[in-house]
């Protein structure tokens, strides 16, 4: 297993202008929204990205770029780390399965069911019995999701161990970012040759023809979010979603709407006068209650 790691170099940009990538973006962005609404209204099928990579990789950041033109009633973010007592109660795939996004949804998997090929095997927690047999099951939950219309797309955020180290030290330097920085980040860093070898077996046991991964090369935040942004709206693209035609039972496109029933008599000042003491749904105190 040693010398195994996520194949491709972190820092590519695939010949692409920063420029011109950012204004594709935005492009990219509004596309999705469309795309998205469109996903929403025809209700056959349902997206689900996911997010995987090392510490500081860009996963928040994937979310927050790529996904800022949809509307957030219709996608659900869900972020797996260390399993609670009740997960960890139930087989490891149940916490993600509930959390499958249904008909018409996006959901996103900021980390995902792979840590649970990842984090046991490098920590040992398990027999390697254990988590390799967990590859088999992997796939058959996924073929079951695309079976019942999920579609999946599954992105490694490949970055370097320079770039983390970066990252890292700007979290420490700025305050603002204090936040994200926890002392378990720099003990998973002693860590890193494990963590790339059991990247490099689950891409492969992994990628299937149902849900194949994506290796996303992240050095570059600018490039990391076209390359995700492209997958995501080609995807929706591809499913030929439509907007539902009217129900049968309805008026046709051009039929003439009802027209509006015209008020009645205009009642006399005087009874309206007298009607003024009685209570009613729009309000009016009843005679004897506190006004």
């Amino acid at each position: 297993m040693a010398g195994r790691a996520i194949p491709g170099d972190p820092a590519d940009t695939g010949g692409e202008d920063k420029a011109r990538a950012t204004r594709e973006l935005r492009g990219l962005r509004r596309q999705i929204g469309r795309l998205q609404e469109r996903l929403y209204a025809d209700g056959r099928h349902s997206l689900l990205v996911v997010l995987q990579g090392m510490d500081a990789s860009g996963k928040d950041g994937t979310v927050r770029h790529v996904f800022r033109g949809v509307n957030p009633q219709g996608v659900e973010v869900h972020c797996f780390k260390e399993p609670t007592a009740e997960e960890a109660a139930h087989d490891f795939l149940w916490r993600v399965h509930r959390a499958v996004p249904p008909r018409g949804r996006i959901g996103i998997w900021n980390r995902s069911h792979y840590e649970d090929v990842l984090v046991p095997r490098v920590h040992g927690l398990v027999p390697e019995a254990v988590w390799r047999a967990r590859y088999a099951a992997i796939n058959d939950f996924e073929r079951l999701l695309s079976a019942s219309g999920v579609h999946l797309l599954k992105f490694c955020l490949h970055i370097s161990p320079e770039e983390q180290r970066r990252r890292f030290e700007r979290r420490l330097q700025d305050p603002r970012h204090h936040w994200k920085f926890s002392p378990s980040d720099l003990r998973e860093r002693e860590f890193w040759d494990a963590y790339q070898a059991a990247y490099a077996d689950l891409l492969e046991a992994c990628g299937t023809a149902e849900a194949p991964w994506t290796v996303v090369p992240a050095d570059h935040r600018w490039y990391r979010n076209l390359v995700v942004a492209r997958a995501v709206a080609s995807a929706l693209d591809a499913l030929d979603l439509r907007y539902p035609p009217l129900p049968a039972s309805g008026p046709g496109p051009e039929a003439p709407l009802p027209a509006r029933k015209r008020a009645g008599p205009r009642a006399d000042p005087a009874r309206r006068g007298a009607k003024a003491g009685r209570s009613g749904p729009r309000g009016g105190a009843k005679s004897g209650d506190d006004a």
